[in-house]
């Protein structure tokens, strides 16, 4: 019990480790569809980016891909901030407390299913990927 006394929330920089982890350990041909995609991880979505997505809570929304994906063939303009996947810490530690899996596991399902909007990939195919994931 004395190891419950002193656990503490994972950090935003622990979270981005679980997050390069998981990456790491999915299929390498699916990793190579991800070239230049930052991963980011931030406490909660800003509040645009809530209202864009109509939330009705900051706890609402576990991750976001942000950019122009390949399934959209567009063409980078100059000024636009790179694709990128943001993790949301808080609403994930939240999800993590209320359902019975893994942290790890509930990382890697998110990353996949962000990373599976850039390429364009059905939910089929995703559940594929993480299912071939040492974690999934």
């Amino acid at each position: 019990m004395s190891g419950l006394a002193e656990a503490r929330a994972p950090s935003l920089s622990e979270i981005e480790a679980l997050a390069e982890d998981a990456f790491a350990r999915l299929p390498d041909e699916f990793r190579a569809l991800c070239t230049g995609v930052r991963i980011v991880v931030d406490d909660f979505p800003d509040d645009e980016t809530l209202a864009e997505m109509g939330c009705e809570s900051e706890f609402d929304l576990l991750g976001l891909f942000r950019g122009i994906g390949l399934a959209q063939s567009g063409e980078v303009s100059t000024g636009q901030m790179p694709n990128a996947v943001w993790l949301y810490r808080r609403p994930l530690l939240d999800y993590w407390a209320e359902h019975d899996e893994t942290l790890g596991h509930l990382v890697t399902h998110v990353l996949v299913h962000e990373i599976g909007h850039h390429v364009g990939l059905s939910d089929d195919d995703m559940a594929r990927i993480e299912a071939s994931s040492d974690l999934g």
